[in-house]
């Protein structure tokens, strides 16, 4: 009746709201309800340094990640601003230097 593809598609699916169904409440649970998008941001960093220089992208996408998740952290420790309005910074900040970085490349 169904076809396998179809079987497969629904049993992943599943799979997938089991797992992202706690782990997205565990995120609002410690207010990092902007984390995802914050590291969406520093992808973008990511992404033209690895154009710019040569490297995998994906290597590259996750340094930058994880250099700006270990800031984050950092941050959360020495100062008392709100774990959003330092995502907020930080998604911004990176978002900037990333689309300063195509700007240079960018031949007219």
């Amino acid at each position: 009746m169904l076809d396998d593809f179809f079987i497969r598609a629904l049993i992943a699916g599943i799979g997938v709201a089991i797992v992202t169904g706690p782990l997205g409440c565990f995120v609002v649970w410690r207010r990092l309800s902007y984390f995802g998008d914050t590291l969406a941001h520093s992808a973008l960093l990511g992404v033209t340094l690895a154009y710019s220089m040569e490297f995998n992208i994906a290597f590259s996408v996750f340094i930058i990640s994880s250099l700006i998740a270990l800031t984050l952290i950092q941050l959360q420790k020495r100062t008392n601003l709100p774990g959003d309005a330092l995502l907020g910074l930080l998604a911004h900040s990176s978002l900037a230097i990333g689309l300063v970085v195509i700007g240079f490349f960018i031949i007219y």
